[in-house]
Protein backbone atom coordinates (compact mmCIF):
# COMPACT_ATOMS: atom_id res chain seq x y z
CA UNK A 1 0.00 0.00 0.00
CA UNK A 2 2.71 2.69 1.04
CA UNK A 3 4.34 1.86 -2.97
CA UNK A 4 0.83 2.77 -4.36
CA UNK A 5 0.16 5.77 -2.29
CA UNK A 6 3.31 7.98 -4.32
CA UNK A 7 1.59 6.89 -7.43
CA UNK A 8 -1.81 7.67 -6.67
CA UNK A 9 -0.47 11.19 -5.40
CA UNK A 10 1.33 11.69 -8.75
CA UNK A 11 -2.24 11.34 -10.56
CA UNK A 12 -3.38 14.74 -8.43
CA UNK A 13 -0.44 16.53 -7.92
CA UNK A 14 1.39 16.17 -11.18
CA UNK A 15 4.94 17.63 -9.72
CA UNK A 16 5.14 14.84 -7.65
CA UNK A 17 5.48 12.15 -10.79
CA UNK A 18 9.13 13.00 -11.59
CA UNK A 19 12.42 13.10 -9.81
CA UNK A 20 14.49 16.01 -9.36
CA UNK A 21 13.32 18.84 -11.47
CA UNK A 22 10.86 17.05 -13.70
CA UNK A 23 7.32 17.97 -14.23
CA UNK A 24 8.29 21.83 -12.86
CA UNK A 25 8.87 25.02 -14.90
CA UNK A 26 12.05 26.37 -15.21
CA UNK A 27 12.67 29.30 -12.57
CA UNK A 28 13.20 32.71 -13.66
CA UNK A 29 15.59 35.31 -11.79
CA UNK A 30 13.67 36.39 -8.53
CA UNK A 31 13.81 39.83 -7.47
CA UNK A 32 14.94 39.17 -3.69
CA UNK A 33 14.61 43.38 -2.59
CA UNK A 34 10.95 42.75 -3.71
CA UNK A 35 9.77 39.37 -2.45
CA UNK A 36 6.78 38.89 -1.48
CA UNK A 37 5.87 35.89 0.98
CA UNK A 38 2.37 34.23 1.13
CA UNK A 39 0.19 34.03 3.35
CA UNK A 40 0.31 30.53 4.06
CA UNK A 41 2.66 29.06 6.88
CA UNK A 42 4.87 26.76 4.23
CA UNK A 43 7.84 29.01 3.22
CA UNK A 44 10.77 29.93 4.99
CA UNK A 45 13.53 32.89 4.80
CA UNK A 46 16.90 33.22 6.04
CA UNK A 47 18.30 36.74 4.97
CA UNK A 48 20.73 39.32 6.92
CA UNK A 49 19.37 41.67 9.26
CA UNK A 50 17.62 44.22 8.49
CA UNK A 51 15.89 42.26 5.58
CA UNK A 52 12.39 43.08 4.39
CA UNK A 53 10.52 40.94 4.57
CA UNK A 54 11.76 39.89 8.34
CA UNK A 55 13.41 36.54 7.69
CA UNK A 56 12.36 33.72 10.08
CA UNK A 57 16.74 33.16 10.65
CA UNK A 58 19.36 36.05 10.11
CA UNK A 59 21.86 35.05 8.44
CA UNK A 60 25.81 36.25 9.01
CA UNK A 61 28.03 38.40 6.58
CA UNK A 62 30.38 35.44 5.17
CA UNK A 63 34.08 37.05 4.67
CA UNK A 64 34.12 34.85 1.35
CA UNK A 65 34.53 36.55 -2.01
CA UNK A 66 30.31 36.18 -3.36
CA UNK A 67 31.40 33.82 -5.84
CA UNK A 68 33.09 32.01 -4.06
CA UNK A 69 30.42 31.97 -1.47
CA UNK A 70 27.69 30.84 -3.98
CA UNK A 71 29.94 28.29 -5.38
CA UNK A 72 30.08 27.39 -1.53
CA UNK A 73 26.32 27.55 -1.09
CA UNK A 74 26.00 25.35 -4.44
CA UNK A 75 28.39 22.51 -2.86
CA UNK A 76 26.08 22.53 0.11
CA UNK A 77 23.07 22.02 -1.04
CA UNK A 78 23.78 19.46 -4.21
CA UNK A 79 25.33 17.49 -0.94
CA UNK A 80 21.69 17.47 0.38
CA UNK A 81 19.42 13.83 -0.59
CA UNK A 82 17.21 14.30 -3.12
CA UNK A 83 18.68 17.95 -4.24
CA UNK A 84 19.29 18.88 -7.84
CA UNK A 85 20.22 22.40 -9.06
CA UNK A 86 17.61 23.60 -11.55
CA UNK A 87 18.84 27.23 -12.70
CA UNK A 88 21.66 29.27 -12.10
CA UNK A 89 21.73 32.96 -13.14
CA UNK A 90 25.72 33.48 -12.43
CA UNK A 91 25.73 36.99 -13.12
CA UNK A 92 22.73 37.61 -10.57
CA UNK A 93 25.16 35.59 -7.72
CA UNK A 94 21.52 33.45 -7.64
CA UNK A 95 20.66 29.85 -8.12
CA UNK A 96 17.40 27.86 -7.61
CA UNK A 97 16.72 24.00 -6.04
CA UNK A 98 14.35 21.51 -6.18
CA UNK A 99 14.42 19.18 -2.82
CA UNK A 100 11.83 16.35 -3.09
CA UNK A 101 10.29 14.44 0.46
CA UNK A 102 11.43 11.29 1.17
CA UNK A 103 8.27 9.56 1.26
CA UNK A 104 5.59 11.19 -0.92
CA UNK A 105 7.95 12.75 -3.58
CA UNK A 106 6.67 16.45 -2.54
CA UNK A 107 8.84 19.06 -4.60
CA UNK A 108 10.05 22.36 -2.44
CA UNK A 109 11.37 25.28 -4.19
CA UNK A 110 14.81 26.73 -2.81
CA UNK A 111 16.18 30.06 -4.26
CA UNK A 112 19.69 31.22 -3.23
CA UNK A 113 21.05 34.59 -3.89
CA UNK A 114 24.49 36.18 -2.52
CA UNK A 115 24.52 39.39 -2.31
CA UNK A 116 27.90 42.14 -3.34
CA UNK A 117 28.15 42.11 0.36
CA UNK A 118 28.97 38.21 0.60
CA UNK A 119 25.69 38.58 2.26
CA UNK A 120 23.58 35.78 2.26
CA UNK A 121 19.86 34.96 1.28
CA UNK A 122 17.84 31.73 0.89
CA UNK A 123 14.10 31.05 0.21
CA UNK A 124 12.59 27.74 0.89
CA UNK A 125 9.08 26.95 -0.35
CA UNK A 126 6.43 23.88 -0.43
CA UNK A 127 4.68 24.22 -4.22
CA UNK A 128 1.93 22.01 -2.13
CA UNK A 129 0.24 22.41 1.12
CA UNK A 130 -0.64 25.05 3.24
CA UNK A 131 1.48 24.04 6.04
CA UNK A 132 4.98 22.43 5.48
CA UNK A 133 5.00 21.52 9.56
CA UNK A 134 8.62 23.39 9.63
CA UNK A 135 10.38 21.56 6.99
CA UNK A 136 11.59 24.53 5.00
CA UNK A 137 12.62 26.11 8.34
CA UNK A 138 14.71 22.85 9.12
CA UNK A 139 16.03 23.07 5.72
CA UNK A 140 17.65 25.78 5.70
CA UNK A 141 18.95 25.54 9.30
CA UNK A 142 20.99 22.39 8.19
CA UNK A 143 21.67 24.17 5.13
CA UNK A 144 23.42 26.81 6.85
CA UNK A 145 24.83 24.32 9.72
CA UNK A 146 26.47 22.70 7.17
CA UNK A 147 27.64 26.09 5.07
CA UNK A 148 29.64 26.89 8.61
CA UNK A 149 30.99 23.49 8.87
CA UNK A 150 32.63 23.56 5.35
CA UNK A 151 33.28 27.45 5.74
CA UNK A 152 34.39 26.78 9.37
CA UNK A 153 32.33 28.96 11.80
CA UNK A 154 33.32 32.45 12.26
Amino acid sequence: MMRLLPLLLALLLPACRGTGAEGLDAPGVIDMARLQRPGTPNTALAAPAGFAPAPDIVTRRYELEPDRLLAAVQGVALGQPRTVEHAVFAGRRQAHFVARSALLNFPDLVAVQVTPESGLILWSRSIYGRSDFGVNKARLEAWLAALDAKLGAP
